[in-house]
């Protein structure tokens, strides 16, 4: 498979890419776009072959689920569930922008992106480019652009020498970060996880300790440590490896979602499995099956009904042994999408539209 590299700099080219981009993604292809922090290679969020492919090209096992980016924050509540009081918090002071939330994901969703324990980290990212893709082709499961161990990529010239033609096209808008020094390695997303009654924080990013607490107070790092390292590059974990390594397995044994894969993000443990001899190569066998008309049908409905639920201010009756506490809308939360469009955005990614 041939790639080809769109110059979004370019009007006509930019319409083009994006065309082409969202009929890739609906196919289950991956594409490359530029996002706030560094270059992401993103799939279908809810194609499982999408995904597949997508960590197949970076040499990453399931254990190493990507995030979500969304356009925006009224399409959270279609993807994720028992959202808490200080999330909401956190989603309404620093989205867009380079905050990632650790969430539990909506257990009716039909979507698979990897070993997640039922949790799924998302982010609205804080680049009129992403943002424009996320809008045509809906949610989007985006990591690094990169071989595992390599940089992350802040160009896409260096996205397309690590990952070639295993990605169908690259959206090239330019140096990511926009107006960042370009003698540095770009920074990583900061991550929160807001599965638990104290949000975790389990990476340090582009925002930091002091201005998460000073929306939520609670937070903490994520092994209590406050002198917990400076910010994460793009591909390195923040501080000293080792106090780096016993947050991860702290987070890893509350059943939360990979805090190593950020949007674009940091490299993986010393523990992460040999990569595979052929970038983008996927076995057939680690594929999953395309799911049938009548079941992708029946996917899109279901997507399309969770969020319409969602923002009509119910919640689906599904036992997670978590207790349900019903939660008033809070003041200054994220106003979420009219339903129809929330709806339109969620099931133009399950249909491929």
């Amino acid at each position: 498979m041939n790639h080809t590299v769109y110059d979004c700099t370019s009007i006509a080219q930019r319409t083009a890419g994006l065309k082409h981009a969202a009929r890739a993604l609906a196919a289950d292809a991956c594409v490359v776009l530029p996002t706030d922090t560094v270059y992401g290679i993103g799939a279908n969020a809810f194609s499982a072959r999408g995904v597949a492919t997508l960590l197949a090209a970076k040499g990453r096992s399931r254990a190493m689920p990507p995030p979500v980016l969304i356009a925006h924050a009224g399409v959270l509540d279609g993807l994720a569930d028992e959202v808490s009081d200080d999330a909401r918090a956190l989603a309404h002071a620093f989205w867009p922008g380079g905050l990632t939330l650790i969430l539990h994901s909506h257990p009716s969703l039909g979507w698979d992106l990897g070993e997640t324990h039922g949790t799924v980290a998302l982010r609205v990212p804080d680049d009129e480019l992403a943002q424009a893709l996320l809008i045509e082709s809906g949610p989007l499961a985006v990591s690094s652009a990169n071989r595992t161990g390599h940089p992350a990529a802040s160009t896409a010239q260096a996205a397309v020498d690590m990952l070639g033609d295993s990605v169908e096209l690259y959206l090239d808008g330019g140096p990511r970060p926009v107006g960042g020094p370009v003698d540095r390695d770009p920074l990583s997303s900061t991550i929160v996880d807001c599965t638990g009654e104290t949000p975790l924080l389990v990476r340090h990013g582009t925002v930091s300790l002091a201005r998460l607490r000073s929306v939520v107070p609670s937070v903490v790092p994520a092994d209590g440590d406050e002198e917990l390292g400076g910010p994460a590059t793009a591909d390195g974990a923040p501080g000293d490896p080792a106090r780096a390594d016993r947050a991860g397995e702290r987070a890893a044994a509350g059943g939360s979602h990979a805090v190593s894969e950020p949007d674009p993000e940091a490299g993986p443990p010393a523990a992460e499995p040999a990569a595979p001899a052929e970038p983008g190569a996927a076995r057939e066998d680690q594929l999953p099956p395309a799911p049938g008309p009548a079941q992708a049908a029946a996917a899109q409905g279901l997507a399309a009904s969770l969020v319409a639920r969602s923002a009509a201010g119910t919640r689906p009756a599904v036992d997670q042994d978590r207790t349900r506490v019903p939660r008033p809308g809070s003041p200054g939360e994220p106003r979420p999408l009219p339903v129809d469009e929330a709806a339109r955005l969620v099931a133009r990614s399950r249909g491929g539209a």
